[in-house]
């Protein structure tokens, strides 16, 4: 029929013509456009999409109302709050969030591990990608096992071998990577052919941490870099729904860890209280959890000095609180101390050259790694597409049922994990 009207036309006006074919050639393309996402929407399998928002506190949908995660979570699933495994620090949390494992299970107690004679840090990149330090079975090695293709674009643990197998797409960490790329990114992951696209996809931003850390998690920068992040989720859903599968992907928007505020004056020195160099074979600093590994014999000695201090509590392991499940790990040293909320514990070297640095050292920053216990420490999970229900509130859970969760949406057998799917179901349909 389109043809025929092109020749009934030949003789007529050249600029008339012009504009007859330019109108065909959009219907064309058009209706081009349409067939191809009405097929694509029909032989997309279960997906999830999983989006992590560092250091994005429980409370930041209400305390600073990000529309595009505000409508998403009314129109899904929004948890109260997750509860964060302890320590409250951003390897163990993703890593746990992906096996379903507490980090004294799937070997990442910290961000800095001590293992092997030496240290796994997050700057380390041979180490990250060493598939030695990673146990466990993340999703996307359970999806791979049986199957289904898995791609990251970032997410630790990732970039490593783990039993031999890595995301069939993955990229080496680059911070510098712009976070609208990163979504552009997921959305071409999802126009490929049914047979190479992946059905499950980590994403990883770090906005909100990194301006919390600066400025505490009540400051209006904080409150802009929530915005900000809430326009990337905005992107990723006008891009979903361009392609009309916008109800048909299971989007899961987690964080790590909550934020609290730290005044860096507040600080336990433990070098005032015992001989650092003389005792330990080893100490791994952060301001909110250190990691002590003494000399032979040494213990005891140790603990002595330290298990009284007022704000900082030290425990030895097989003595840590049940509730934190971090006693059995090999890699838990033999002596853990835990700040105080809003304190600091650390070392006269590390500190005292740092602190002369500081810019306006009265102002409060921001600080994360503490005992899970406090609210400030909880964490953020949104969930949104045909697996979840609509306008669903759940009850505050621990973060090592999300394994599980995703799961259960890709039909795939679980690997042993510390999860339960049965706390978490009735988010699902």
């Amino acid at each position: 029929m389109i043809l025929k009207n092109i020749k009934n036309i030949h003789s007529g006006p050249e600029h008339l013509m012009k504009r007859y074919i330019s109108a065909i050639l959009l219907i064309i393309i058009t209706v081009g456009g349409v067939v191809g996402e009405s097929s694509k929407a029909q032989d997309l399998k279960p997906t999830v999409i999983l989006i992590s928002l560092d250091g994005f506190r429980w409370d930041y949908l209400d305390k600073f109302s990000p529309p595009t995660l505000n409508r998403l979570a009314k129109n899904g699933v929004r948890a109260k709050w997750m509860i964060p495994s302890f320590p409250t620090k951003t390897f163990p949390n993703h890593y746990t969030v992906v096996t379903g494992l507490y980090p004294q299970n799937h070997g990442i107690v910290e961000n800095s591990v001590y293992d092997f004679g030496t240290t796994l840090t997050m700057s380390k990149r041979e180490e990250v990608q060493n598939g030695r330090w990673w146990l466990g079975e993340p999703i996307w090695v359970t999806a791979e096992k049986q199957g289904q293709r898995a791609a990251s674009i970032f997410w630790p643990g990732s970039e490593a071998r783990i039993s031999g197998i890595t995301p069939t797409d993955w990229l080496v960490y680059n911070g510098d990577m712009p976070n609208t790329l990163r979504i552009d990114r997921v959305l071409a992951l999802l126009d490929r052919p049914a047979t190479t696209r992946p059905t499950l996809i980590t994403t990883y931003f770090s906005h909100t941490d990194d301006v919390g850390h600066a400025f505490g998690p009540d400051a209006e920068e904080t409150k802009y870099s929530v915005h900000e992040v809430d326009t990337y989720i905005e992107r990723l859903m006008a891009g979903l729904k361009k392609r009309g599968i916008d109800n048909r992907v299971n989007v899961i928007i987690t964080s790590d860890h909550g934020m609290a505020n730290v005044d860096v004056r507040k600080v336990t020195f433990l070098d005032d209280h015992f001989d650092t160099e003389a005792l330990t074979e080893r100490i791994i600093w952060t301001s909110e959890i250190i990691q002590i590994f003494p000399k032979p014999g040494k213990l005891e000695e140790i603990y002595a000095k330290v298990k009284d201090l007022p704000h900082t509590t030290c425990w030895k392991k097989g003595e840590i609180p049940a509730r934190l499940n971090y006693n059995d790990g090999p890699r838990v040293a033999p002596l853990i101390c835990s700040s105080e909320l809003g304190w600091m514990t650390n070392n006269h070297e590390w500190y005292d050259p740092w602190f002369k640095r500081l810019d306006a050292p009265e102002r409060p920053r921001g600080a994360h790694g503490y005992d899970n216990k406090y609210q400030e420490m909880q964490a953020t999970f949104i969930a949104h597409g045909p697996a979840f229900k609509k306008g669903f509130t759940a009850e505050p859970f621990e973060n090592v049922e999300v394994y599980n969760i995703m799961c259960r949406i890709l039909n795939l057998t679980p690997a042993k994990n510390d999860g339960d799917l049965s706390r978490v179901k009735a988010m699902l349909r």
